[in-house]
């Protein structure tokens, strides 16, 4: 019993994350990557290497070192390609074996070599193959996808067009100022149509009283009648003429 307790390992001094399982997500038609994070919260130097039970599917780097006290070492795990099975199960295994370090370390390989079994400590991990889910590869397709500002400077294309044809504040005060001058015009023009129809309106009160039927009296009368629709259709001319001149050019 006494020399089966000196032959007992200790514990692992390093703390693992993840403890037990390293998982890859697939497809696995590339190299997956995972992490695996090696701390050593002891207050000696400690000695590490990694193995694993399938060597040529694996790539480890680093796969050995020192850690100093109170420090971490993060371990890439790189799967290689291969055609993934999900009916298989992995038996793949890696272990990561540590010592404390001598005092003067000279050669890692000694090191290795002249560690008493005693002195070994060793952690066990499996690895697990994952597939991706149908909503992982719709979280994939959403995040793969343009960003909104892409759209953006699509509907922002043609927004210049519009300013193309829009008035500056000069144009703008000039058409402010015609149209004033044009209203001035309609409203002289109004003034002498009612003028006009003022004096038509006397002049046929002067032919209805005018019992002789004077020609003169006859002319003047079919003058201001026949005035204002000439008139009007000036008036319309000249304020449709201008504003499809100033949009047209």
């Amino acid at each position: 019993m006494a020399a089966a307790g000196a032959l007992a390992k200790h514990e692992q001094i390093l703390v693992l994350d993840p403890p037990t399982d390293l998982k890859f997500k697939g497809p696995f038609t590339d190299v997956v990557t995972t992490n695996l994070k090696l701390r050593n919260p002891s207050d000696r130097k400690v000695c590490f290497k990694v193995k694993t039970t399938a060597p040529r599917r694996y790539c480890v780097r680093p796969n050995s070192g020192v850690i100093d006290p109170g420090s971490s070492v993060i371990v890439s795990v790189m799967l290689q390609p291969f055609d993934y099975d999900p009916n298989e199960k992995s038996k793949h295994k890696f272990m990561v074996q540590t010592t404390y370090a001598p005092p003067n370390i000279s050669d890692m390989e000694a090191v290795w070599k002249e560690a008493k079994p005693d002195e070994l400590m060793d952690s066990k991990l499996r690895c697990v193959f994952e597939m991706p889910n149908e909503n992982d590869k719709l979280n994939d397709i959403d995040a793969s996808k343009p960003a909104p500002v892409l759209n953006t400077s699509k509907q922002d294309g043609p927004m210049p067009k519009p300013h193309s044809v829009s008035l500056n504040d000069t144009e703008t005060r000039k058409l402010v100022e015609e149209c004033k001058r044009l209203q001035a015009e309609i409203m002289k023009l109004t003034e002498e149509n009612r003028h006009l129809r003022d004096e038509g309106l006397r002049l046929r009160k002067v032919a209805h009283s005018d019992k002789s039927g004077s020609p003169t009296a006859l002319a003047l009368r079919d003058n201001g009648s026949n005035s204002l629709p000439s008139l009007l259709v000036v008036i319309a001319a000249i304020f449709i003429g201008f504003f499809l001149g100033k949009f047209i050019l």
